[in-house]
């Protein structure tokens, strides 16, 4: 019950995020992006493992818990985030969430298979929720493309689906890194393993400053990007302490399921901040109702629902119904 709500509060914060570095991207560059937010996680989660007192934790992960976090790390952290930026630059936040939602029939297959997971009906039922919502906000706007551009913003489609298939894919993945590295481990060890995870992201990414052009562009960041950059990382940063939390007490099937829901925010945070850069519509509003009720089914414990309903005896029976099978 925990991890669902802990994954909740991830999904609210990570759209924050999303949300500011789409409003960072109109001035600023994906490159820009990444070389700020990176640092910035790195740094606050590294903070928060020393002041809380978690910094012992860190000698004793396991070389094979370490390779686990820093897959986790490179796949979420620069492959998917560069695609999301690139993602959220060419559609704006509230178009690119219904594509990069495709993350979760990527990790659900994965951990059905190779993490031994299972899914109940509750779970099953608000899967197929969370993942319906997203279809629906993505075929309203297919139908009515030609409205989908405000007065300053006209959409990239082609460009921007391409991009949030391949984010879907490496944000989809990452979560069975971070599963197999922190199952049981702990709330504390969680957060210290999500240090492994942005040190080896800032591995990969330190080369590429190698190029000067690529360093002059980095370096010539204006003030107005930077601002929304640095809060888009301090958020992101808040928002994988809190995700590591929940998949060390959840499973993937559970937590991914409910990180969708961060499309409702992503809308919200929108409408306040990015009301001339994004895209607005009742399809929009549809697919996030939707996916509310499905993030809902998911954080609420199976046998309480079924307590609340008529005791038929094919409905109870259904309660016990688990796939794959025992």
């Amino acid at each position: 019950m925990l991890g669902g709500w802990l994954a909740l509060l991830a999904a609210a914060t990570f759209a924050f995020s999303n949300v500011s570095a789409r409003r960072a991207v109109i001035d600023g560059t994906v490159l820009q992006g990444l070389f700020v937010t990176v640092p910035i996680g790195l740094i606050f989660l590294l903070m928060v493992t020393l002041i809380s007192g978690l910094g012992g934790l860190l000698s004793r992960f396991t070389l094979l818990q370490v390779l686990f976090l820093a897959a986790a790390g490179i796949c979420h952290f620069v492959i998917a985030r560069y695609c999301a930026y690139r993602c959220i630059q060419a559609l704006g936040s509230n178009l690119a969430g219904p594509i990069q939602g495709l993350n979760l029939p990527v990790s659900l297959a994965l951990a059905l298979w190779l993490l031994d997971e299972y899914l109940n009906p509750l779970h099953a039922f608000g899967i197929v929720l969370v993942i319906f919502g997203p279809i629906i906000m993505l075929s309203g706007q297919a139908v009515s493309r030609q409205s989908a551009s405000t007065k300053t913003f006209k959409p990239r489609f082609l460009e921007g689906y391409l991009v949030a298939v391949l984010s879907a894919i490496g944000y989809g993945v990452s979560p069975l890194f971070i599963r197999a590295a922190l199952e049981g481990a702990g709330m504390g060890t969680a957060i210290a393993g999500g240090v492994f995870s942005y040190l080896a992201a800032a591995i990969v990414l330190a080369p590429i400053l190698v190029k000067r052009s690529i360093r002059r562009t980095i370096f010539n960041i204006r003030s107005k990007p930077a601002k929304w950059f640095v809060i888009s990382g301090l958020f992101t940063g808040i928002s994988q302490m809190i995700r590591y939390m929940a998949l060390a007490l959840a499973p993937v099937t559970i937590v991914s399921s409910i990180m969708v829901s961060s499309l409702v925010f992503r809308f919200l945070f929108s409408r306040i901040i990015n009301r001339d850069y994004e895209v607005f519509g009742i399809w929009v509003v549809i697919g996030i109702i939707i996916t509310v009720v499905g993030s809902l089914a998911l954080t609420l414990e199976t046998a309480f629902v079924f307590s609340l309903l008529p005791e038929w005896d094919w409905l109870q029976g259904s309660a016990k119904w688990r796939w794959p099978a025992a």
